[in-house]
């Protein structure tokens, strides 16, 4: 955190002294461009060692929702639970579940777990067939080790049996 604090402070100084310059001669379009252009770049370039700081790609996990057809099942709700813990929950518009019909993901959860092994839960709450109230759960046994973790929480229709399906989905490390 140290070094995103010394960035934030030459950048601070560094924005503090070119202003002041600019009081004392007159500063070309040009140049005000380019320093505007530099401290957009130290922003980026700070907020992505913060995400490095703050989520280390060891220890990293991102949780997302899919809707596959979506003709079984209207999303309300989804609860995702880590070792019995509310970790993340979500209500849904009409609109965001008409996005994720669509093909949209809409990512749902990102932190940071140590190695070990861990129960994920998700649970569904929405109107499944003939408009009934639907509440449904998936789980997953996770094996965490040094790589970022990527888990898909996908609705999809069975068309067979006319019902939605709830699963959760480990994604293969890149």
């Amino acid at each position: 955190m140290g070094r995103v604090l010394q960035l934030f402070i030459f950048s601070l100084a560094l924005f503090t002294g070119a202003a002041s310059q600019a009081q004392q001669e007159s500063f070309s379009a040009e140049k005000l461009e380019n320093l505007k252009r530099d401290v957009i770049k130290l922003n980026r370039d700070l907020l992505i060692l913060e995400e490095d700081l703050l989520y280390p790609a060891q220890s990293q996990v991102a949780f997302y929702v899919s809707v596959d057809i979506g003709h079984y099942f209207q999303l309300d709700a989804v609860k995702l639970h880590i070792d019995n813990k509310l970790t993340a929950s979500h209500l849904y518009t009409d609109h965001q579940h008409s996005a994720l019909v669509r093909g949209g993901i809409q990512p749902l959860h990102k932190g940071n777990l140590k190695s070990g092994n861990y129960t994920i839960s998700a649970f569904f709450t929405g109107l499944g067939p003939e408009g009934r109230e639907y509440k449904r759960g998936a789980t997953l046994e996770l094996e965490k080790t040094d790589e970022p973790v990527v888990i898909e929480l996908r609705i999809s229709d069975k068309t067979g049996k006319q019902q939605p399906d709830f699963e959760l989905i480990q994604w293969p490390t890149p």
